[in-house]
């Protein structure tokens, strides 16, 4: 006579489900903390080691580490979301693109640490390589939405803006210069402040 196995209880799924979800959102936070506190390009054993949990299990949710950085990507768009999401407020066109350079300030000293990981990885993984042009077009994108269908005849005083406005502007100032954030912020404001003067109003 073939005994049936019993179907494993209700309960005894949902608890392995909310391990399984409880180890995802460890190893995703592990992550998160190792880049933001300086170790650019964590191992996977680094990470496992710092989540409390074994390698396998880092494999297990994440097929590898392209996988884990697309993770990292939606949490940390997540956060910014709502800084950048509200319409623009000034009443010109200049006004909105030094509205945009604040955003941009508080955007960019968020995801300093994961975009200078991210970077560092990139020549590496045709992933980080594509989402690395991806928010450049849309740095771009964003600028150009907002200048004058006149004005953007102007490519050279157009890319000028875009540069000034760029996250690697932003990592030039922070990172490599070693300035603060205010002190990056009046440099930022300077150079575009300046570039708009070159501009008509309209």
């Amino acid at each position: 006579m073939t005994v049936k196995k019993k179907a494993p209880q209700s309960s005894q799924l949902d608890g392995r489900h909310a391990r399984s979800r409880s180890s995802r959102s460890k190893i995703v936070e592990a992550m998160l903390h190792l880049v933001e506190n300086g170790d650019v390009a964590p191992s996977a054993a680094r990470v496992a080691e710092f989540a409390g949990v074994g390698l396998r299990t880092v494999f297990r949710h994440f097929d590898d580490m392209d996988t884990l950085y697309r993770e990292m990507t939606a949490v940390i768009e997540t956060r910014v979301l709502p800084i950048i999401a509200p319409p623009l407020t000034g009443a010109d066109w200049k006004a909105r693109i030094l509205e945009v350079a604040e955003r941009r300030a508080v955007v960019f000293e968020t995801i300093l640490p994961y975009r200078i990981s991210a970077n560092l990885k990139r020549f590496q993984s045709s992933y980080l390589m594509e989402d690395y042009k991806r928010l450049l077009k849309a740095e771009v994108d964003g600028i150009e939405a907002l200048v004058p269908g006149s004005i953007k005849q102007d490519l050279a005083g157009v890319r000028s803006l875009n540069v000034i406005l760029s996250f690697q502007t932003w990592r030039l100032l922070r990172h490599d210069q070693g300035l603060s954030e205010d002190d990056s912020r009046r440099v930022i404001n300077r150079l575009l402040t300046d570039a708009l003067r070159q501009f008509p109003d309209r």
